[in-house]
C-alpha cells in the first residue's frame, strides 16, 4: 500500500485509504484535504512530484489544478458583488465598454460566470494566452456563437479572461493580484494565479495519462457535440514557464489540496473562515443561483451552472483537466479538495468522486 503522509481524523480513514488506492493503481502523486467548519479533518499527500518518480510529494508541493482555478476566479467576482461593486445582472459593457462590439451589448456578467455568453472558444495562438491585453482584446472583438443566455457551452479557457477583465476594470488590479490581496492573503492560503519563479521548485509537473505524451491535448472525449474549435492546450503548454507566469484565470492556478479546501471553505461556511469574513451569507448564496440547466453544447452532457460553480444536488464545485477537483457541501460546512499531477483519460477517471464519497463516510461518523 502506498505511503500516505499527513494527518487525519480517525473518522475519515476512508479518505487516505482512497488516496492510497489511486497511487497503488499507478498514479504519480496527489494530495487530499477535507475541511469541516473551516478546519482540516484530513490533510494528506503521497506519491511523487515528478514523472520519473524520484522526487517525493512533500507537504508544500503545489500543482497546476487547471479548471479548479475557475472557482477561485468566481470567488473574486462574488466578493466584488457582495461589496456592491459588481452587479451580476449588469451588461459586461458597463464595466468593459469595448466588450459591446460585435453584437455583445446584451451579454451580462452572469452569462460570463455561467458559460452562457457564447464565447466558448479561443481562436488565437497559445502564446497569446500569455499576453493579457491581447487575449482580452481578441475576446472583446469576437461575436457570440449563440444568443447570450440562451444556451451553455463550456468556456474552458475564455471564462477566466472574461471574468478577470471585469475584475480588473472595477479594481484596477489583475485577478491574480486581487485574489492574492483580498482572498489568499487574509486566509493564509498557498494558492496563486500567476506563479512567481521562486515557487517553481515546489511544482509537481503534470504527467500525461499512461500511453500519452506531453503533446496530449485538452478535449471533451465522448461528447455528442462537435469538437470545440480553437487552439488546443497540450500538457507541455501547462508545464511551461510561460504558463506558470501568466494569469490564465480559468486554468493556470497553482496550489495544493490544503489551500484549495481552505479558500473554498469560505463558501462552505457562509463567508467566514477562521475569523476572516470575505462574504456575507447572502453573498455566498449567490453561487447557488441557477443560471442554466440543460445540455452543455461543448461538453455534450447535462449540466447545472450557478454563478461560477457547477451545481450538483446539494453540493457545488468544479473539476479540472487531469482530475483535480473541489466540492463544497454548505449544509455540512464541508469542503473537499483533491489535487494530482497524474492525468487519466477523462472517461475513466473517478478518483475525485471516490474521494468525495470517502469524505461523506467520515461526515456520517462526525454527525453521528
Amino acid at each position: 500500500m502506498a505511503d500516505i503522509q499527513g494527518s487525519y481524523d480517525d473518522l475519515f480513514t476512508a479518505v487516505p485509504t482512497a488516496l492510497a488506492a489511486s497511487l497503488d493503481a499507478g498514479d504519480a502523486g496527489a494530495a487530499v484535504a477535507v475541511f469541516v467548519g473551516g478546519e482540516p479533518v484530513v490533510d494528506v499527500w503521497g506519491g511523487f512530484a515528478d514523472a520519473e518518480r524520484t522526487v517525493p510529494w512533500q507537504r508544500d508541493t503545489i500543482v497546476n489544478v487547471w479548471s479548479v482555478t475557475k472557482t477561485m476566479t468566481a470567488l473574486c467576482a462574488l466578493v466584488l458583488a457582495d461589496r456592491g461593486e459588481l452587479d451580476p445582472a449588469a451588461p459586461v459593457a458597463r464595466y468593459w465598454p469595448e466588450f459591446a462590439a460585435a453584437g455583445k451589448e446584451a451579454v451580462l456578467v452572469r452569462h460570463l460566470l455561467a458559460h452562457t455568453a457564447g464565447l466558448p472558444d479561443w481562436d488565437g495562438p497559445v502564446d497569446d494566452l500569455y499576453d493579457w491585453p491581447s487575449a482580452t482584446a481578441r475576446l472583446a472583438g469576437q461575436a457570440p456563437q449563440w444568443e447570450p443566455g440562451s444556451a451553455a457551452g463550456y468556456h474552458s479557457l475564455t471564462q477566466g479572461f472574461l471574468v478577470g477583465e471585469v475584475v480588473r476594470r472595477i479594481t484596477g488590479r489583475s485577478v491574480g493580484e486581487f485574489f492574492a490581496a483580498e482572498i489568499a492573503g487574509p486566509l493564509g492560503a498557498d494558492f496563486r494565479i500567476g506563479l512567481p519563479g521562486e515557487h517553481d521548485h515546489r511544482v509537481a509537473p503534470t504527467v500525461p495519462p499512461p500511453g500519452r505524451d506531453e503533446d496530449w491535448t485538452a478535449s471533451a472525449p465522448g461528447s455528442s457535440a462537435a469538437p470545440a474549435a480553437g487552439t488546443g492546450i497540450r500538457v507541455r503548454d501547462g508545464n511551461s514557464e510561460a504558463w506558470r507566469r501568466a494569469q490564465i484565470p480559468a486554468a493556470s492556478g497553482f496550489g495544493n489540496a490544503r489551500s484549495v479546501a481552505l479558500v473554498q471553505s469560505v463558501m462552505a461556511c457562509g463567508g467566514s473562515v477562521r475569523g476572516v469574513r470575505l462574504l456575507s451569507r447572502a453573498g455566498c448564496d449567490r453561487a447557488w443561483e441557477e443560471q442554466f440547466r440543460g445540455e452543455d453544447r461543448v461538453l455534450g452532457m447535462p449540466v447545472r451552472y450557478g454563478l461560477g460553480y457547477g451545481l450538483f444536488g446539494s453540493t457545488y464545485g468544479w473539476g479540472g483537466w487531469g482530475g483535480s477537483m473541489v466540492m463544497i457541501e454548505p449544509d455540512a460546512r464541508m469542503a473537499v479538495a483533491y489535487v494530482t499531477n497524474q492525468m487519466r483519460e477523462p472517461a475513466d477517471d473517478t478518483r475525485g468522486l471516490e474521494i468525495v464519497m470517502a469524505a461523506y463516510d467520515g461526515l456520517k461518523g462526525l454527525q453521528g
